[in-house]
C-alpha cells in the first residue's frame, strides 16, 4: 500500500504528534508499505529552525524507511495567535503545493489535527491525487480551543466548526485516539462504521532508547537524595501548571520534596517568573530535552504528574504521556477526569485526583512519599499493562487493517 501522511510535526521535534506519526510510519515501512510523510522543517516549539535545516525551501530525506518530504514553513514560537495562524497557513499551502508535485499517487492520504489546516491540505491533496482521505483526530477542534478561551470570535468559531464537520463528512475514515471521542462524532451524525479508535501507545525501541541513567540525571541536577515530583511535557494553557506551583508552595517547608519541570510551551516564561516571585527554591525548570534522554528523566522521578484543566473537553482525551510514563515504570499522579483516569485505574499505575486541586495534589505527594511499596506497585503495574495492551507495533497493524478496509471498499 502507498500511504501519504501529512503532519506538520516530525522528529527531531518533540511532542505527541511527531512521535505518533514517526512510530506508526516506521512500523508501516517495516511491514513493506510505501510511506511518504509530508512535514515542515523542525522548529517547534521555539520557532527557530534547527541549524542543520536552515536555508532550504524543500528537503527530501529517508528516515527509518520513510520517504520524508519537508516543506517550507513560516516559523513562529508556540505562543501568540496571529503568528501561529500564519505558521499553520504556511504549512497548509506548502504541504499541498509541494505534495501535489513531489509525491506519487497514493492509495490513501491521511491528515492529522490539530492543527486543522493540515487536515484541510490532506483533503485537498486526496482530491488532487484521486485517493481516499482519512482524518486522524487527536484533539477535538475547535471545541478544545473554545473551552480554553483561546478562541472567542463567534464568526471564526462557526467557520471552524463548519470546516470540522466538512472534514468528518468527506473522510472515508475518521481515526480517533480515545474511545470517549466516539459519542461526540456520532452526535455530529458521523456513521459508526467510519470511526475507528487507534489509541496512543509505547514503542519498544523507545523504551530502550535512554542515553542517561536515573543516577546520572539526579547527579547532573544536584538532586541526589531528593524526592522528585516531575512534570515532563508541554507547558501550555491546557495543563494547569499554576496549580502544581501552588502545591510546591505548600510543600516548600519540606525541602526533601523537589518539583522538576522539563519542557517548553506558551506558559513556560510566565511559570518561571511566577516561581521566582513565590521564591520556590524547591522547583527546577529545564529546557526541552532530547527525546532519547526522557526515559532517564522518567525513571529518575519518584512521582510523575499528568495534569490537565478541569474542562469537559479533557474528559475525552488520553494524553500520550501516560503511555510513556507507564512504559518507563514511573508511578503516576493523574489529575485528569474521564477516560485518562479510567485507564490509570484499570492499569493500577497511579493515583487519580480531581483536576486543578492543589490540596489533593499535596496530600497525594505526602502520602506516596511515605509509601515506597505502593509507588513500586504502581510502576510495575503500569509497565506490565502498557506492554500487554498498548504496544505501538500492534496498534500500527490495527491502523493498517483499517486503511486496507478503506481502499478495498
Amino acid at each position: 500500500m502507498r500511504i501519504t501522511f501529512l503532519c506538520q510535526y516530525f522528529p527531531p521535534e518533540m511532542g505527541a504528534p511527531s512521535a505518533r506519526t514517526h512510530e506508526h510510519a516506521r512500523h508501516w515501512a517495516n511491514l513493506g508499505h510505501d510511506v511518504t510523510v509530508v512535514t515542515g522543517f523542525p522548529n517547534h516549539p521555539t520557532g527557530i529552525i534547527r541549524p542543520e535545516y536552515r536555508g532550504a525551501f524543500v528537503r527530501r530525506e529517508n528516515i527509518d524507511g520513510i520517504d520524508l518530504l519537508r516543506t517550507w514553513i513560516y516559523c513562529a514560537p508556540n505562543r501568540g495567535f496571529v503568528r501561529r495562524v500564519l505558521n499553520f497557513l504556511s504549512f497548509f499551502f506548502s504541504s499541498f503545493l509541494l505534495g501535489a508535485v513531489m509525491t506519487r499517487r497514493p492509495d490513501v492520504v491521511i491528515g492529522t489535527s490539530p492543527q486543522f489546516f493540515c487536515a484541510v491540505s490532506a483533503y485537498l491533496l486526496s482530491v488532487f491525487k484521486r485517493a481516499p482521505f482519512v482524518f486522524e483526530v487527536r484533539d477535538i477542534w475547535p471545541q478544545s480551543a473554545v473551552e480554553l478561551g483561546a478562541l472567542r470570535n463567534r464568526l471564526l468559531i462557526r467557520a471552524l466548526e463548519a470546516m470540522e464537520l466538512f472534514l468528518y463528512r468527506r473522510a472515508a475514515l475518521v481515526v480517533v485516539v480515545a474511545e470517549s471521542t466516539r459519542p461526540y462524532l456520532l452526535a455530529k451524525g458521523i456513521p459508526e462504521e467510519k470511526i475507528v479508535v487507534i489509541p496512543n501507545g509505547i514503542d519498544v525501541k523507545y523504551l530502550e532508547s535512554d542515553t542517561a541513567s536515573p543516577e546520572e540525571i539526579r547527579a547532573e541536577l544536584g538532586l541526589d537524595g531528593k524526592f522528585i515530583v516531575s512534570y515532563i511535557g508541554t507547558h501550555g494553557l491546557s495543563h494547569a501548571l499554576d496549580v502544581v506551583l501552588e502545591a510546591a508552595r505548600e510543600l516548600v517547608t519540606e525541602p526533601q520534596i523537589h518539583f522538576l519541570f522539563v519542557g517548553e510551551g506558551a506558559e513556560k516564561e510566565r511559570l518561571v517568573e511566577l516561581a521566582r516571585e513565590l521564591k520556590l527554591e524547591n522547583v527546577t525548570f529545564l529546557r526541552e530535552q532530547p527525546r532519547e534522554r526522557l526515559m532517564g528523566f522518567y525513571r529518575a522521578s519518584d512521582l510523575s504528574m499528568v495534569p490537565l484543566r478541569g474542562l469537559p473537553i479533557f474528559r475525552k482525551v488520553l494524553p500520550s504521556k501516560l503511555f510513556e510514563l507507564m512504559g518507563a515504570g514511573a508511578p503516576i499522579v493523574c489529575s485528569v477526569e474521564g477516560e485518562a483516569a479510567q485507564l490509570v485505574r484499570s492499569a493500577g499505575a497511579g493515583e487519580c485526583l480531581p483536576p486543578e486541586n492543589a490540596g489533593a495534589l499535596v496530600a497525594a505527594i505526602r502520602g506516596l512519599r511515605e509509601d515506597e511499596g505502593r509507588r513500586r506497585s504502581f510502576g510495575e503495574n503500569g509497565k506490565r499493562f502498557v506492554t500487554e495492551h498498548y504496544l505501538r507495533s500492534t496498534l500500527a497493524e490495527r491502523y493498517i487493517d483499517a486503511l486496507e478496509n478503506v481502499i478495498n471498499r
